[in-house]
Parts: structure tokens; C-alpha cells; sequence
């Protein structure tokens, strides 16, 4: 998607941060300025969604959980969005943070349905290819 040339004025501390973060992980300080705006507008439209790094990049998490976001939605329609056996599903969540994965569902659906589809598409043979670490000696 082609974006829109702005001028913001960043403070420097910021722009050192981002600068820092780009070197980091080898991104370019634009890639790095652009997921962080994503990501803070995220965070502000569904309160009690962080983003944490994992194995395939940076992903929604319900904050003060490990669980992401797709995770909890997966449960919830196995479930048949019934909200009484979603939250016998994660009993140790609160009422808070089940309606903020929620309400990210509702807000960014397309991200959470691939992030499902990809999470799917996984099988015994694919995860032996990929990570032959992973299955059992001998």
C-alpha cells in the first residue's frame, strides 16, 4: 500500500529510539516509524492489547497474559461465541481482558482470520520439515 509523505516533528529522544530500533532489527527507520504508529493506534482503539515479539514476528496479545489475540477468538468460535464458556475456557482471564480480544476481533478481523488460517494450515508433516528439532528421537 503506497503511503502519504508527512512532516512530523519527532522529539529527539524518540527519533534516537526508533533509530535504535531499526538497527536492531535491520529494518529501515520508516518500516520501524510506521508499525510502531500502527501499533499505538491499535493499543488506543482495544485497551488491554499490547504487541510482543514472538517467532513470526509482532503479534496482539491481551495484556498480562502470554495468550494472543487469535488464540482467545479460535477458543471463542469453537465455543459457538457463547461468553459464558469462553470465559470457563480462560478462567484465570478477567471480563476485561476477554472484551478487549474481542473487541480487537471486531476492530481488525481480516488479522485475526489470517493468523487463524495460518495457525491451521499447520500439520505433523509441515512442522517436521520446518523444525525436525521438534519431533521425537529416534
Amino acid at each position: 500500500m503506497p503511503g502519504v509523505q508527512k512532516s512530523v516533528r519527532i522529539p529527539e529522544d524518540t527519533l534516537k529510539e526508533i533509530e535504535e530500533l531499526a538497527r536492531e532489527t535491520g529494518k529501515d527507520f520508516s518500516s520501524v516509524a510506521k508499525d510502531l504508529l500502527k501499533e499505538a493506534i491499535k493499543m488506543r482503539r482495544c485497551p488491554g492489547i499490547v504487541f510482543a515479539e514472538g517467532a513470526t514476528g509482532r503479534r496482539a496479545r491481551v495484556a498480562g497474559t502470554g495468550l494472543e489475540v487469535w488464540e482467545v477468538i479460535s477458543t471463542y468460535r469453537s465455543v459457538n461465541q457463547d461468553a459464558k464458556r469462553l470465559q470457563k475456557a480462560y478462567h484465570w482471564l478477567s471480563q476485561g481482558q476477554l472484551r478487549a480480544a474481542l473487541a480487537y476481533s471486531a476492530a481488525y478481523p481480516k488479522e485475526i482470520d489470517e493468523l487463524m488460517e495460518r495457525n491451521a494450515s499447520w500439520d505433523e508433516e509441515k512442522l517436521k520439515s520446518r523444525h525436525p528439532f521438534a519431533g521425537s528421537p529416534g
